[in-house]
């Protein structure tokens, strides 16, 4: 089998410097290069940024497991097999894997007064450095997004917003219908630090754990969603509003309505028109997802059908976890939308 490589970029970023969480501005960005990258110096490549899930960065997606192999190691895969019988796999093409952590384990690739401003990192400051660096085909109708949970909501949010960078979405069970998905956990949320005698202890005590519990994430989780949508730079101790009242636990549906506001299914009628322009506006979600997005993805088809939005979605029988194997329908549906055409 052929094989492409990745290399490792080191990209210094001047948006997410002196950011307020006190992350790193210098960020290790993985991208795969394709076989023939080496072979044929002149030839240029479609390109497709994949974007992680909450706690997770670029590097994670380069993890080999016995049943789920990196994502290389995937598209190698794929490569070799569109070879083999054309329009069963992947043509070659350059694959991205930015890095988009935070202290609180994401910033769902937003802008945001508590986190810093990854949207404008990825979009003004990654896309025109790949361009630059590697050869590819430098034009919105060569370059897609696409990611999983938290990744795919990322993309999902960047089709409609920047349509003009990109020209293809694939999103995996990505974050939509914030009322199923969300709103059940802020109670527990809220118990959580409580009982920890509030935000800033709960966190301090988080950090210092080693081996942290499931009740950990799900208030992280939370505390992260709160950062990314609904920061308040006046708000102590960490510059964010809070969806929840952590002295009487009432909800504060203030706040959850600028959650909302950033929901996908409540985004699509701003941005119909962006959607419309996409060569491919995919995703899919487990009928078993443990966050009910899968409710939230029919609900999402429903409204992109009402408004004559073009759009192919599909379920399929798994939950939320280790569904890498899902690349192997969107890859090769990115590819054609994306390849240059003879």
């Amino acid at each position: 089998m052929r094989r492409g490589r990745v290399i490792t970029e080191w990209v210094e970023s001047e948006v997410l410097r002196g950011n307020p969480c006190g992350d790193p501005s210098e960020r290790r960005v993985p991208i795969y290069l394709p076989p023939s990258y080496d072979e044929e110096p002149a030839r240029r490549f479609p390109v497709v940024y994949l974007l992680t899930g909450f706690t997770s960065r670029g590097r994670a997606l380069l993890n080999d497991g016995a049943w789920a192999p990196a994502i290389d190691d995937r598209m190698d895969a794929l490569i070799a097999r569109e070879r083999r019988a054309s329009g069963s796999g992947v043509g070659e093409m350059i694959v991205v894997m930015p890095d988009c952590l935070t202290r609180y384990g994401g910033s769902q690739y937003l802008n945001s007064s508590a986190t810093g401003r990854y949207q404008d990192h990825l979009i003004h400051e990654l896309v025109p450095l790949v361009d630059r660096r590697y050869r590819t085909l430098a034009e919105r109708a060569h370059r897609g997004v696409a990611g999983k949970s938290s990744g795919g909501y990322g993309a999902m949010v960047l089709g409609m917003r920047h349509a003009d960078v990109f020209a293809a979405v694939a999103c995996h069970s990505g974050d939509m219908l914030f009322d199923y998905c969300y709103r059940v956990d802020v109670p527990r949320f809220c118990t959580l630090l409580q009982d920890a005698g509030g935000l800033e202890r709960w966190f301090e005590a988080f950090t210092r754990k080693v081996q942290k519990s499931k009740d950990d994430f799900l208030a992280l989780n939370i505390l992260a969603m709160a950062a990314a949508y609904s920061p308040n730079p006046k708000s102590a101790p960490f510059g964010i509003d809070l969806p929840v009242d952590l002295e009487t636990g009432e909800f504060r549906e203030d706040v959850w309505a600028r959650w909302l506001a950033l929901d996908p299914l409540n985004m699509v009628e701003e941005h119909a028109d962006s959607l419309r322009s996409l060569a491919l506006l995919y995703f899919d979600c487990g009928t078993a997802d443990e966050f009910h997005l899968h409710h939230g993805a029919r609900a999402l088809g429903r409204r992109l059908t009402s408004l004559a939005v073009p759009h192919q979605r599909q379920e399929f029988g798994d939950g939320h976890m280790n569904v890498t194997y899902r690349y192997d329908v969107s890859l090769p549906l990115l590819f054609r939308a994306l390849a240059p055409r003879s």
